[in-house]
């Protein structure tokens, strides 16, 4: 059990059924009236971000999110598998559950699987990836004024923007929180 006085950013509790994570809090001590503790919560498996106010003595048992290594081995229509490292199980996944930044994941690439009391609701791909650019553009000297950008198509099928000096071919780095073309490889 985790009371609403002692929230840290980043705790997992249940609330009304759901399970949500705290984004960020403060305690408030107004000068007339009882304190009390405002939140910003974001429900794990939804993704909806609240925000509310707790009664600082409010009790809420504590959630345990399990964070898995696996490994993405392939597709098949709607569902995509990963594999187990310990076990060498194969588990099918609904392409629903993938986020966006999963278009930078291609196979046997390690991504965390996340599962609340064995439900998978989500996959987190790592931060990093090296990916080759398979069509782009080529850029011309002095086609620009400053930090020019041309659109890049990935092995994996994404499209980022890339400065004109990446040709087809070239191995870049790609920061999967935002998509965005960090540098050569």
């Amino acid at each position: 059990m985790v009371s609403a006085g002692d929230f840290r950013n980043g705790i997992t509790f249940e609330m009304e059924g759901n399970v949500y994570q705290i984004i960020e809090f403060q305690h408030v001590k107004p000068g007339k009236g009882a304190a009390f503790v405002r939140a910003k919560i974001r429900n794990v498996i939804s993704g909806a971000v609240t925000e509310t106010t707790f009664n600082p003595t409010a009790k809420f048992p504590t959630a345990y999110i399990e964070r898995k290594d696996m490994e993405y081995s392939y597709s098949d229509g709607d569902l995509y598998y990963f594999m187990d490292p310990e076990s060498y199980e194969l588990v099918p996944i609904n392409a629903d559950i993938l986020g966006d930044n999963f278009k930078f994941v291609k196979e046997n690439m390690v991504c965390k699987v996340l599962s609340y009391k064995g439900n998978v609701f989500g996959v987190e791909p790592p931060t990093f990836v090296t990916l080759q650019v398979t069509q782009t553009d080529p850029g011309f000297k002095g086609d620009t004024a400053t930090n020019a950008t041309k659109p890049a198509t990935l092995e994996t099928g994404a499209e980022v923007r890339v400065p004109l000096f990446i040709d087809e071919g070239e191995m870049i780095n790609i920061d999967t929180r935002t998509g965005e073309y960090m540098s050569r490889a």
